[in-house]
């Protein structure tokens, strides 16, 4: 455990290249391009966190002076997603979760009720967080191993279910590669749900309008670095910002816009050759099998639709969040790290800008109730773990991620006070989607088998021929 711990305090950009240079060596690709890959990886985690400091900085005074002037103040205030993963690593729970999850998803493996192996580490405080709140309102361990279990099931078999729409998506770099990390995969529900009810409703199921489409229609406007400017200048006149302010504003979000997907592109470089390599040893070691690599969600956020999406989001659901029936929380410092709704949800959007914005939307509409009602037991959480991080007169916290997931909510909610009824019914729901998981991944494998049959029975026909 001081091991694990140790190496979790070093951070993603620290750990992941040691992860990558192991898995590599393990692999048989020896020191040189195991090291390249890890450094690569953790090159790009390093560049991630600047752009996105650069981007929390400055929509941060934009937002606190939005705040302000329009009296947007609720009662529950956002500290971010770093309070929530040191909550998340701060249990029993988040001490053995790293453990835990690696043995949950060898035996998910072998059972064939998951094709993923999860080497996204750092994200692993996901399933921590929602085990450790769990712990902490029932004043159980198990009952936080358990719940931290339930959602690491469900967001693998999320992450298989999904992989090949990620893969069609994306494009062929991200081949074998899927994405289980949790809060992710929360908004794949929406995404499928909304889609459906837009592709019914007259007029708004013919707007059809991507990336591509957009610098098409609109010219050098629909370029990504001058959408970066138009919603600067768009925040910069609702936070009331000078003419000079808001032109620097324009041009820091058109810098994100930028590089962002150019960074990201660091993640694929040091990914493809892990990936290539397992794919590799495993059609020889394991004829008629597949396997995913559980990657980053930080490999595809530099999408444009999702960075337009993001930006559009941010004052939108600011000033939604004040005439939500109910909710107490405004989400602040949490608002850069609005980029994670969208990773998995443009796959089944199809880059459509309109449906992704809506998913967004409506997505956060239900995650700030879902902040607002674990705020209780965030605070004590967090009081408990480190008091430290709740600013002085301030009586109650939560953040974006991972408190606005209505998955963190349903899991939270099923175990911590439904004590019988609920974990029978989250055990059930996890057991079926394993065997549907299982059933689609046989059927899968029935399916490849087949072909390479028929295309061996053709190649001897050919050479008797």
């Amino acid at each position: 455990m001081g091991v694990i711990n140790y190496i979790m305090s070093l951070g993603a950009s620290v750990m992941m290249p040691i992860i990558f240079l192991i898995f590599g060596l393990l692999l048989g690709m020896g020191i040189g391009k195991s090291l390249k890959s890890g450094l690569s990886v953790g090159v790009g985690f390093v560049g991630l966190s600047v752009i996105t400091q650069l981007l929390a900085d400055n929509l941060g005074p934009a937002v606190n002076s939005m705040v302000k002037i329009y009296q947007l103040h609720l009662h529950t205030l956002d500290i971010g997603w770093p309070a929530a993963s040191t909550v998340a690593f701060g249990t029993e729970v988040g001490a053995i979760i790293i453990p835990l999850g690696l043995v949950v998803n060898v035996i998910m493996l072998v059972t064939k009720t998951t094709k993923t192996l999860n080497i996204d580490l750092w994200n692993y405080w996901h399933f921590a967080f929602v085990g450790s709140i769990v712990s902490i309102a029932t004043n159980s361990f198990w009952w936080g191993a358990f719940a931290a279990i339930i959602i690491f099931i469900i967001t693998l078999v999320a992450a298989d279910r999904s992989q090949q729409k990620v893969e069609k998506f994306y494009g062929k770099d991200l081949k074998g590669i899927s994405l289980p990390q949790a809060f992710c995969v929360t908004f794949i529900p929406f995404a499928i749900a909304i889609n459906w009810i837009i592709e019914r409703i007259p007029g708004l199921n013919k707007i059809d309008i991507d990336a591509d489409k957009l610098k098409n229609k609109f010219g050098i406007l629909g370029d990504p670095i001058f959408l970066g400017v138009i919603i600067g200048i768009l925040l910069g006149v609702l936070a009331r910002y000078p003419v000079a302010k808001t032109l620097q504003l324009s041009i820091i979000l058109s810098a994100v816009m930028v590089l962002i997907p150019r960074i990201t592109s660091l993640f694929i470089e040091g990914l493809s050759p892990i990936s290539k390599r397992s794919q590799e040893l495993i059609s020889r070691r394991f004829k008629g099998r597949t396997f995913n690599i559980g990657m980053t969600p930080a490999l595809v956020i530099g999408h444009p639709v999702t960075l337009v999406c993001s930006l559009l989001l941010v004052p939108t659901i600011l000033f939604l969040s004040v005439i939500i029936p109910g909710n107490q929380f405004l989400p602040l410092a949490s608002l850069s790290g609005l980029i994670y709704i969208f990773p998995l949800v443009l796959p089944y959007t199809n880059g459509n800008v309109l449906r992704t914005f809506l998913v967004g939307l409506i997505t956060m509409i239900f995650g700030v109730l879902s902040a607002t009602s674990l705020a209780g037991i965030f605070t004590s959480a967090v009081k408990l773990v480190q008091g430290s991080l709740i600013p002085a007169g301030t009586s109650s916290v939560a953040s974006v991620d991972f408190a606005a997931s209505p998955l963190a909510w349903v899991i939270y909610e099923g175990t911590a006070h439904l004590t019988v009824l609920g974990p029978i019914l989250l055990s059930l729901v996890a057991l079926a989607l394993m065997l549907y998981n299982r059933a689609q991944i046989l059927k899968a494998e029935k399916h490849e088998l087949t072909a390479e049959n028929t295309a061996a029975d053709l190649s001897t026909h050919e050479t008797n021929a």
